[in-house]
């Protein structure tokens, strides 16, 4: 059978032929030639990923492509972890305007500038962007890009190779970058929207914050914020509290006015620890006085729940779901669920047999509330339809 959007999977020691199995494997099942193909390798060395990825671009001469190293793809309904292998992704897209890019910084003075991006156009509908974590600001990018793109989301993930830094491979329409950043801008007559699945529980009520300094909250609802959380986790039972002790979160509101905030109305952010003596949390972003936060845990229970209850409601809102691209933190997976196959086989679960690959980042790309942003242990989706 053959459709718009279809996926490959190659697992072997071989990375050059496995980048050719996926590929082909992926655009044999198209009803036409590939406008777009996305294609993600894991492997021990990089010159062999290089090679992979030269491959992979040679295949599809006439479809835009771009792709990544990674610490394990998704394809074919399941996830490979540690492991030499490619997966691949190609969608034939009617009617749609396709512009890759390469982003690089240059910094000047206290600033960093960041070239190659297109000029936003009126009927740009996202932006998939894959970037090296250890050369890119990508979270000073993300947060920031709305100055330039206004509401166009951002989705995709941070690239990773088996030995970290400088073994990050981007590939972008026969090119080869080792630092930096690349993507594809999406225009003109496709339909896409974006599912991001933080996979917390709050915990506690919701607060205000009265007194902060950078990213040390000081005061919630007008007491100490070491004295509000030692009350919360105080009223928890056993299990909660050992998931407060083996990581807890807190989410930041993105909607002021909602009259009650439950889960998945937060920006979630990770706690990362305290101030005794000024009786402060500190957490991973700064939060202006005046937002409301509300602490979170996360568990596999609950990831499972959140994951497959957004996907679920997206299908009901869109009808027919074509193809999937899936970015899921590389926390999640077995290390998370036990198996690696978790977030692929939500996906196919809840929105059918079609056209889906990925990888596992290292930090993972997409708005929330219309806002964009980097996240952790989150898995990113970006779903094409035929609404």
């Amino acid at each position: 059978m053959t459709s718009r959007f279809a996926d490959g999977l190659a697992v072997g020691s071989d990375l050059v032929a496995d980048a050719e199995t996926a590929v082909r494997q992926a655009m044999s099942r198209l009803s036409g030639p590939p406008d777009l193909v996305c294609f993600f390798v894991c492997g021990d060395d990089p010159d062999d990923v290089a090679m992979a990825g030269m491959r992979a671009m040679a295949l599809a001469p006439g479809a835009h492509v771009i792709g990544c190293s990674a610490t394990g793809v998704i394809g074919d309904g399941q996830g490979v972890e540690l492991t030499p292998s490619v997966s691949a992704w190609a969608a034939t897209l009617d009617g749609a305007k396709l512009t890759t890019f390469a982003l690089e910084t240059l910094t000047a003075e206290d600033r960093f500038v960041v070239i190659g991006l297109p000029e936003r156009g009126q009927d740009d509908h996202v932006a998939i962007l894959l970037a090296d974590p250890y050369s890119f600001p990508t979270d000073a990018f993300v947060e920031r890009s709305a100055d330039v793109l206004g509401d166009l989301p951002l989705i995709g993930g941070l690239a990773n190779g088996l030995h970290g830094r400088g073994s990050v491979r981007l590939f972008a329409d026969g090119e080869i970058y080792s630092e930096g950043a690349i993507g594809v801008m999406l225009s003109g007559a496709v339909h896409v929207s974006t599912v991001v699945s933080q996979g917390c529980r709050p915990i506690g009520p919701t607060m205000a914050v009265t007194r902060s300094e950078d990213n040390l909250l000081l005061e919630l609802a007008g007491q100490p914020a070491l004295a509000r959380l030692e009350e919360i986790v105080s009223e928890l039972d056993e299990d909660d509290r050992e998931l407060v002790a083996s990581g807890l979160q807190i989410g930041v509101a993105m909607n002021e006015y909602a009259e009650r905030h439950e889960r998945g109305d937060f920006l979630i952010r990770g706690v990362l620890g305290i101030d005794p003596d000024r009786e402060g949390v500190a957490i991973g972003d700064v939060v202006e006085v005046g937002r409301t936060v509300r602490f979170q845990v996360r568990d596999a229970a609950t990831a499972d729940e959140d994951l497959y209850d957004l996907l679920d409601a997206h299908r009901e809102e869109l009808g027919r779901i074509d193809g999937a691209l899936l970015f899921s933190c590389n926390g999640r997976g077995s290390a998370m669920f036990g198996t690696a196959d978790h977030d692929a086989v939500a996906l196919r679960d809840t929105l059918g047999p079609i056209g889906v690959a990925g990888f596992f980042a290292a930090g993972e790309v997409g708005p929330v509330a219309g806002v964009n942003h980097v996240h952790g242990f989150t898995a990113s989706v970006l779903i094409f339809s035929s609404r």
